[in-house]
This record gives C-alpha cells, structure tokens and sequence, in this order.
C-alpha cells in the first residue's frame, strides 16, 4: 500500500498546505478532495458525524480515524477514553502528533480483541467491509469487539442515484454484483493507489445483513440519500 491518502495527511499537517486528493470510483468521473476536510472541528462536521459523536459514550473505538479530528473531539471535549484505529501509518503519526493518546496502526479484522462499548464508523463507514459476501467477516470481528450493552454507530450512502434509469423509469443496475460495491481509486501528486474495494449499502439491505449477524439496527438520522444507523447486540435471553 503506497499510503497516498496517510501522505496527504502528513503533508497538510506539517506544512498546512497540500495537493488535493483526487479519487474517482469504477461508476464515477475523478473528484477533488481537499486534505483540510480530514482536519473539520466539530462545527465543520455534517449532520450524521455531529450525531455520532453526541451519541458517544463510554470507551471508544474509532475505525478509520484519519487524521482523528473525531477521536480529538471525544477525547478533549467529551472526556473520553477512545482509541484511534486506521491501517495507514502516516495518518497514524498524525494522530499523536495532534494529540490523541490511544493509537494502532492495523486492519481492523488484525486488530487485538478488547471490547469498546462506542464503535465509530464514519465517512461512509461501511466502506471498510468491501463487499456483500465479506461483510459478515467483519460483523463478526465487531462483534467481538463490543460490550454486551455497546453500540455502533455506522455511516453509508444509498448510491442508486448514480446510476442511470432506462426509458421507463427503471435503474440500470449490474447484473453480476450488488450495486453498492465499487472500486476506490486515490491520486496525489501524480501517483496512484492501487483501487480497494468499497461498500455503499441500502439502508435495507444493512438491516438484512445485520440482523442476520446478531445484531438489532435502527436508523437514526437521514440526510438525502446518507443515513447514521446504530447497532446493538441481539437480546438472546
């Protein structure tokens, strides 16, 4: 992994100043992303991250925390105990340069079993289980991660709009895969990640899935075609 996105981040945070990011999907045209939206204060954030991060309590995880302005806020406004979770090295050095106190650098399915009772996954946080006949690899992992009462608090987008509709209203999706899987590609200075593969998930879809895996799910803000869910364990008894 070249790490361009972690490049990034360590660009702006030393120099206060960088390329923008350019990424593009397998169903959609190249993007510019500015490197200073990873570095928001809370009144920079949208709806659905000001949500989760008001919802959040007790000992945290934040997966992909970037350059953890999310970690930063429950730490120093909130006073909690979080833990800032990303597999990109240089986004981890950030991460204690800016001051967050409990940091690994790992895959979330690598990381070390402890149990949270917040789970933050943010900036369309499904991304991270790659694809439909993969996700309950990663339910599982969060499972084993989360105190019996623990939540977590997840992001997507229904990424139907994108696609284009025939003559008589219908969605053109694929035949061969779920129309939430993509591929993600990131650019900076001339080089290229190699692509990864990212999920956007229906909200309907997520709860099939999820209530599949143990887990209850309900939705707790919608923002157009976003929406924050929050996962709990299944009462068994």
């Amino acid at each position: 992994m070249k790490d361009l996105m972690g490049k990034a981040i360590w660009d702006f945070y030393q120099n206060k100043s960088a390329d923008d990011l350019l990424t593009e999907t397998s169903i959609s045209e190249i993007d510019e992303l500015p490197v200073e939206y990873f570095f928001r204060d809370f009144d920079e954030m949208n709806s659905l991250e000001q949500k989760a991060l008001e919802l959040s309590t007790g000992k945290i995880l934040d997966i992909g925390a970037g350059a953890g302005s999310h970690s930063l806020y429950l730490q120093n406004e909130k006073k909690l105990e979080v833990f800032a979770l990303d597999n990109s090295p240089k986004s981890v050095e950030v991460c204690r340069l800016r001051g967050v106190k409990n940091v690994w650098c790992s895959d979330i399915l690598d990381f070390p079993v402890q149990t949270f009772d917040t789970i933050l996954l943010l900036m369309n946080g499904t991304g991270i289980f790659e694809s439909l006949d993969k996700i309950d690899f990663y339910l599982e992992k969060l499972q084993s991660l989360l105190n019996e009462k623990g939540q977590i608090l997840i992001d997507s987008t229904d990424i139907l709009y994108m696609y284009d509709r025939d003559e008589d209203g219908g969605v053109m999706v694929p035949a061969d895969r779920y129309y939430g899987e993509v591929d993600y590609f990131i650019h900076y200075q001339l080089d290229t990640e190699n692509p990864t593969k990212w999920l956007y998930l229906d909200f309907e879809t997520f709860k099939r899935v999820a209530e599949n895996n143990g887990f209850e799910i309900e939705k707790i803000l919608q923002e157009e075609d976003s929406y924050l869910a929050r996962l709990t364990k299944k009462d068994l008894n």
